[in-house]
């Protein structure tokens, strides 16, 4: 997955709402908030960004304020380079969004140092995109390059967690053992891309069980449980495919 992050659904690519990318104080924010996380202060962002801390708060109110404005432009830009690589994806060109430049990097420093900070504002930050991600992946099945899944939103909940997850574990770990050169934002990040970019897009494409029954026999038991509970969870099994079925009606796919 703060202030009004309805402007994180600006489709296509571009500048932010309200030529937000280029607001000075907010890129020099993200970047320290990126790179320092929480540690991260008022007057340190005001000195590099060569105004005072006394704008800064006039303007945001406060640290948290300023945080916040932070995280309603990260959104939108996630949002932004997931369409692109959507687009990209459905004519056949692939655009990755793991950091190819130093823009991405910091996107995605930020994010994890949303995660690592936790609390409320790292619930909160990581709840948007999931709710982001449910639209995307939504647009990405809408263009044909993704499957339709039993339960859209638990669907993108998943991709957010582990896509997160596999980045943050990579970096931690690459922390411990790299020595000082690893402790470069750019370095992890691109460290992390070059673990995870093959095996993910290896199971997001192939799937890993080669027996169906496995999921479907899953899929029955929640509609068990549902017929016992009707207030319970959605029917897992209700999504179709493009040819009208559902996913536990398609045959295992082949090994290449």
């Amino acid at each position: 997955m703060v202030p009004s992050t309805e402007s994180s659904t600006t489709p296509g690519p571009g500048p932010g709402p309200e030529g937000i990318d280029e607001d000075p104080l907010l890129v020099t924010a993200i970047e320290r908030f990126a790179y320092e996380g929480s540690a991260a202060t008022l007057r340190g962002i005001a000195k590099e960004a060569g105004v005072s801390a006394a704008l800064l708060v006039k303007r945001f109110g406060s640290k948290e304020g300023l945080r916040r404005a932070c995280d309603a432009v990260v959104l939108e830009r996630i949002v932004r380079t997931k369409r692109i690589s959507i687009a990209a994806a459905s004519q056949r060109r692939l655009v990755w969004g793991l950091p190819a430049d130093a823009d991405q990097a910091v996107l995605l420093g930020y994010v994890l140092q949303a995660v690592l900070a936790g609390g409320e504002a790292g619930r909160t930050f990581l709840e948007h995109m999931m709710a982001d991600a449910e639209g995307y992946t939504g647009e990405a099945v809408e263009a044909g390059i993704a499957r339709p899944s039993r339960d859209e939103a638990a669907r993108a909940k998943f991709l957010v967690m582990s896509g997160v997850g596999a980045l943050l574990i990579s970096m931690l770990m690459t922390k411990g053992a790299g020595g000082a050169a690893a402790q470069d934002l750019d370095t992890l990040l691109a460290h992390a891309q070059d673990e995870v970019a093959l095996p993910m897009l290896e199971m997001y494409t192939d799937g890993f069980f080669t027996d169906p029954s496995i999921l479907r026999d899953y899929a029955a038991n929640l509609r068990d449980a549902d017929a016992t509970n009707p207030d319970g969870a959605t029917n897992p099994d209700g999504a179709a495919n493009p040819d009208g079925t559902t996913s536990s009606d398609q045959p295992p796919r082949e090994a290449s």
